[in-house]
């Protein structure tokens, strides 16, 4: 990986939308040249896909939670698989860390919140305990 690779990436990162003539000419390169290099990372699988970012407020939306789930080790990965199906699910990873399985919710408010952890995420086989963690505020760039 290049500077010039890294600088494409950093600004798509920014913004997925940027024309590459815009990109090319801030790195002084031609359009044909950076269509090559993010083909290319495509290709490689470094530019997995483009997508947008959604402010989850502005849909009604007002309670986001960061959610640990742990498990019993033998169903963790099921257990995963099961939560990223649920409507209300955003992202799903597995840890190392406190919990096995960590999970962002978007939730109208903190009553569905418990509705979904107590009705859909808590009754999966597996689960063992659940520890949501409500979102005060997002640090942004």
């Amino acid at each position: 990986m290049d500077e010039v690779n890294r600088k494409i990436l950093e600004m798509l990162e920014e913004n997925s939308r940027r024309p590459y003539t815009e990109i090319a000419e801030e790195l002084d390169m031609s359009e044909t040249a950076v269509r090559k290099r993010v083909s290319k990372l495509e290709e490689q699988g470094v530019i997995k896909k483009y997508t947008i970012e959604i402010e989850p407020r502005k849909l009604g939306f007002h309670t986001v939670s960061i959610t640990g789930i742990n498990t019993k080790p033998e169903s963790f990965l099921n257990v995963a698989n099961k939560v990223k199906k649920l409507e209300r699910v955003k992202e799903v990873s597995i840890t190392s860390g406190d919990h096995a399985i960590m999970a962002t919710i978007w939730a109208e408010n903190g009553e569905e919140l418990s509705q979904i952890i107590s009705e859909k995420i808590g009754k999966i086989d597996g689960v063992e305990e659940v520890y949501p963690a409500i979102v005060l505020e997002t640090v942004e760039d």
